[in-house]
């Protein structure tokens, strides 16, 4: 594994990117639509769908700065290969636990209309449970165990998503 990637023992043990999970189901989805001659197709050409897109695109890159900001501003590590030095509860953690993914998700979701890509909106719901499974989980477990009350008040207290 490279030094950019080095995977801590102190750590969700997240052995890869969660962007490149969204970035690469994104490009599979274009990809299907390339070779399958973009069938299915239902996403109609449409300006509310343009509409729908941007907005999903804005909201998902405001979410992730403000999660990403937040976890910079405090001192804590945003890749989940490293180490936590404490849990985030404030700014948009108030309202999602995992604004970072979430925002990415409709970063996704936000390409794939403004593209048409049907394949990208059906992939995506595979992403998010790649997302849920391999990285979510993994926090969650590790989390639980370095900070324990700490953490459970928080997860019982604010939703995974949204």
């Amino acid at each position: 594994m490279s030094k950019l990637f080095r995977l801590e023992e102190d750590s969700a043990q997240v052995k890869f990117p969660p962007p490149l999970v969204y970035l690469g189901f994104l490009l599979t989805g274009l990809l299907l639509d390339r070779l399958s001659g973009r069938v299915p197709d239902f996403i109609p050409v449409s300006p509310w769908i343009m509409v729908a897109g941007g907005f999903a695109l804005l909201a998902g890159f405001s979410i992730m700065i403000a999660g990403t900001s937040r976890f910079r501003k405090l001192g804590n590590n945003l890749e989940p290969w490293k180490h936590a030095n404490q849990i985030v509860s404030s700014g948009i953690y108030r309202f999602t636990r995992n604004p970072m993914y979430l925002g990415m998700a409709l970063v996704s979701l936000g390409f794939a209309l403004l593209l048409r890509s049907s394949w990208a909106v059906i992939l995506l719901p595979v992403a998010l449970l790649v997302i849920r499974t391999q990285v979510i989980a993994r926090e969650e477990r590790y989390l639980a165990a370095k900070f324990g009350d700490e953490y459970l008040a928080y997860k019982a207290r604010v939703r995974r998503w949204i």
